[in-house]
């Protein structure tokens, strides 16, 4: 799809930086829709659905990390990327905003380029093709063409980048796969996020295709090194 066919939502309540955030987004050719609230976006989401969601945190009518979570929870939009834009800008707060699904987390002040150059690697990220593989694995099926993942039949949702790290680590079975190694192959043309978000991302994965994700059969911690996947037998 075309630039200047995506639309973007910016929620943000601040006039000036919402103007700002859409000028230099319109600037590179996408389209912008501003919302002062939270209030009306979900109803708006699932009439005419974005390619991508910017969310501050802190926002009058319900605040940014609710709004996430309920993005997270609509089958109709749950898959589509979402980048926090907020001057909560502490790594606690943003692995929280990770550990509720969010895409990238970009901290206020922001350079307008910087901003712009991460929402494009945010969607090119969801944008790219895999190769249209179907995995299976115990429980799991892993259409890399379709990018749906199906847990004992059962379709489960998730974002771009939670499947695109499970069919890497499928792709790989019993290999050692350290953070860094995660970082450069799914996150890709990103230096933005932090090894320890891998592991939040490990986290929501294993919440959702693990029987007991304290004891995960799939993805395994291997100590001092990374992370390994398993076909349990």
């Amino acid at each position: 799809m075309p630039a200047s066919a995506r639309e973007l939502f910016v929620v943000e309540d601040d006039e000036d930086i919402a103007r700002l955030i859409a000028h230099n987004l319109r600037a590179a050719g996408y389209g912008v829709r501003i919302f002062p609230t939270s209030e009306t976006v979900m109803d708006a989401a699932t009439s005419q659905p974005p390619a991508l969601f910017l969310l501050d945190v802190m926002l009058p009518g319900g605040d940014g990390l609710d709004l996430c979570r309920r993005i997270r929870n609509t089958p109709r939009i749950a898959g589509i990327p979402v980048v926090f834009v907020t001057a909560k800008g502490s790594e606690r707060d943003r692995l929280h905003g990770f550990e509720l699904g969010a895409d990238d987390y970009v901290a206020k002040p922001f350079s307008p380029r910087e901003l712009v150059a991460r929402v494009k690697a945010v969607l090119r990220r969801f944008e790219a093709a895999l190769p249209p593989d179907v995995r299976r694995v115990g429980d799991l099926e892993i259409d890399g063409g379709a990018m749906t993942l199906r847990l004992r039949g059962a379709a489960v949702p998730t974002t771009a980048t939670e499947f695109r790290l499970l069919d890497y680590f499928a792709a790989r079975p019993g290999r050692v796969l350290t953070r860094d190694h995660l970082l450069d192959a799914v996150w890709r043309d990103t230096s933005f996020v932090t090894p320890r978000s891998v592991d939040v991302y490990v986290r929501r994965l294993r919440e959702k295709i693990e029987r007991d994700p304290e004891h995960p059969q799939y993805i395994r911690t291997v100590r001092g090194a990374g992370y390994r996947f398993e076909a349990p037998k």
